[in-house]
């Protein structure tokens, strides 16, 4: 194991008003003599406040888990009169007062896991016919003293490590409080560079920003496709089932207690997926149990670990792709070891599908493609699961995370706490799908994997855009 260490004067401890002395926060201070600006000169926090909300209107709310890496927004839209089990736990928070409704041309910093860098720019717009986005208060609402945009891809890029290092680790995942932002040393050389630039920096800027417009209005979103190409090969009626999944009410009788309802539930959940599945398979022939066909199931290991710590890697739900394919990328570590800790390295071809996540995500599936070089351990959310030679992996993979797999997941986990409910090894086992001969298992894979190629060659070509604007600000500041 390599040794970390830096050599620093009792004085930095003695001069610095936090009194911390963890790695990371230590290494983000700069050794050399250079002029900073304060928080207070480039931003002022925006104290927390719940906004008046019209409980008549439908409205549009986000979470940590609705923001991307890029800063884009996917919020979901809520309505009072739409009130149900599966969004209860929404409205919950919301009424304990988890939610803010930012100012135009503020910036939100993500609370939890900053390191993945969600940090969201509200959009100046004079379009008021645009509904606003309201937002959980696990984002810190800053309100810049410069021109935003310039603070905001500062954020993104120069200062991401910056923010990242005076974040503190929690238990489980670093978090970020307000007053971390204090402490942070703001380069006066960077930022008078792009400000005396200001004027031919943002036109470039705007550039860039149209290009990369202009390829999202050809993206299409990932889960789409897959369930496009479910839908069609099965001729499944898509805004029927839309229709069927928003029902609300159930006229169930004695007879929905089968033999395939081994432990008696007669819940509305319970019955709602039954119902739901007697529409997707009224007209497929090839239903069979996936216990049938499964040789394996082995849950993960999730011993204590930290982001960039020193160790063996580890890998988190966030690499889980609707593509169903993993990303083996992993941000934290572990020190710890046991025996048998080999029996939870991750191999190439492996199958994983997660049995605890949000009511939305659980039971998403993905299958390890590309080459493991290092020992990479999989956590306790993870099933890893083993199938005889008669499926495609990749064919359940995608099935699971198609409306066939999330209708059906949603409905059977179990936890009083929709952002956290879970799958066990008899909802696998007893998961009836549709299993057709092998050549069109492979035929359904090709299809999906052809369009989500040219999907991300559009990526690619956003993030080679992306990359441009931090070469942009790179070249400003010299």
């Amino acid at each position: 194991m390599e040794l970390r260490y830096q050599k620093r004067s009792f004085s930095v401890f003695a001069s610095e008003p936090s009194a911390r002395f963890d790695y990371n926060y230590i290494k983000s201070i700069s050794l050399t003599k250079e002029d900073y600006y304060s928080y207070k000169s480039l931003f002022e926090v925006v104290p927390s406040s719940k906004p008046n909300l019209d409980e008549k209107e439908p409205f549009r709310y986000a979470e940590i888990g609705h923001v991307t890496k890029r800063g884009e927004v996917f919020p979901v839209t809520l309505s009072f009169d739409d009130r149900n089990e599966l969004n209860e736990d929404l409205f919950k928070k919301i009424e304990k007062g988890d939610i803010i409704l930012p100012e135009r041309g503020n910036i939100l910093i993500s609370t939890i896991r900053p390191y993945l860098n969600k940090v969201v720019l509200i959009e100046n717009t004079e379009d008021t016919n645009i509904s606003p986005v309201y937002f959980t208060k696990a984002f810190i609402q800053i309100k810049p003293k410069i021109n935003s945009r310039i603070l905001y891809y500062l954020l993104r890029t120069i200062f991401y490590e910056k923010v990242n290092a005076v974040s503190r680790q929690g238990k489980g995942y670093p978090t970020l409080k307000e007053y971390d932002l204090n402490t942070i040393q703001f380069s006066k050389k960077v930022i008078d560079n792009l400000l005396v630039n200001e004027k031919e920096f943002i036109s470039k800027l705007d550039s860039i920003e149209k290009e990369i417009k202009d390829l999202k209005t050809q993206q299409i979103n990932k889960r789409e496709i897959v369930n496009e190409v479910f839908a069609d090969h099965f001729s499944i009626n898509l805004p029927e089932l839309i229709v069927l999944a928003n029902q609300r009410k159930l006229n169930v009788g004695i007879s929905s207690i089968t033999t395939l309802n081994q432990n008696i539930r007669y819940s509305y959940r319970w019955n709602k997926m039954k119902t739901i599945q007697k529409f997707l398979y009224k007209n497929i022939d090839c239903i069979e149990p996936l216990g049938k066909y499964i040789t394996g199931l082995n849950n993960g290991w999730s011993p204590e670990s930290i982001v960039g710590g020193e160790g063996t890697p580890i890998l988190g739900q966030e690499h889980f792709e609707f593509d169903g394919v993993l990303n083996v990328s992993p941000t934290k570590a572990t020190l710890k070891s046991k025996n048998n800790i080999e029996n939870f390295f991750v191999q190439e071809g492996d199958f994983f599908v997660s049995r605890g996540n949000t009511v939305d995500l659980v039971g998403v599936a993905s299958v390890v493609e590309s080459e493991i070089t290092e020992d990479i351990i999989y956590p306790d959310l993870y099933i890893r699961i083993k199938f005889s030679q008669e499926v495609n992996k990749k064919y359940l993979a995608l099935l699971f995370n198609s409306f066939f797999g999330r209708l059906y997941f949603k409905y059977v986990s179990k936890g009083k706490n929709q952002s956290m409910v879970k799958v066990s090894s008899n909802e696998l086992i007893n998961y009836y799908l549709p299993i057709p001969p092998l050549s069109q298992q492979k035929d359904i894979v090709e299809k999906i994997e052809s369009l989500v190629e040219v999907q991300n060659n559009l990526e690619e070509h956003i993030e080679e855009k992306q990359n441009q604007i931090s070469k942009l600000i790179e070249e400003t500041i010299k």
